[in-house]
């Protein structure tokens, strides 16, 4: 991953002041559930996108600490510390559910995020900036 990584640079990088967020989801487990991305709460103005299966998403945050919720048939949930400059990549793991697909959400390495950026499609951005 590492070595297939090296150079690649990302579709987009965080702006000045604040920092990027990345999930990627690169299973094709349950690829037609979408698991709805959302940030502090599940409402509809705090929905910044979704993926199905092998897809990512990436937005921008402010600095600060997030509640970083992803909804499938549960609602997986990650806590991030965003500093400016920061490219956080998040992976949505998919599992089987009772009636459909459900998630975890974990931090992943940069160089682990970049190769599932690379090597997945674009999913659904709802916001690019929260």
């Amino acid at each position: 991953m590492k070595a297939e990584t090296a150079g690649y640079k990302l579709p987009a990088l965080p702006s000045d002041g604040k920092a990027m967020v990345y999930v990627v989801r690169p299973s094709p487990l349950g690829t037609l559930i979408r698991f709805n991305v959302f940030i502090n709460e599940e409402k509809p103005e705090a929905e910044m996108g979704y993926t199905r299966g092998s897809q990512y998403i990436y937005f921008e945050v402010k600095p600060g600490t997030y509640k970083l919720l992803s909804k499938a048939e549960n609602l997986a949930e990650v806590a991030i510390d965003a500093k400016a400059g920061d490219i956080i990549f998040i992976d949505q793991e998919p599992s089987m559910g009772v009636i459909m697909a459900r998630n975890a959400l974990f931090t992943v390495p940069d160089y682990q995020g970049k190769y599932h950026v690379k090597t997945l499609s674009l999913g659904t951005v709802i916001k690019k900036t929260n």
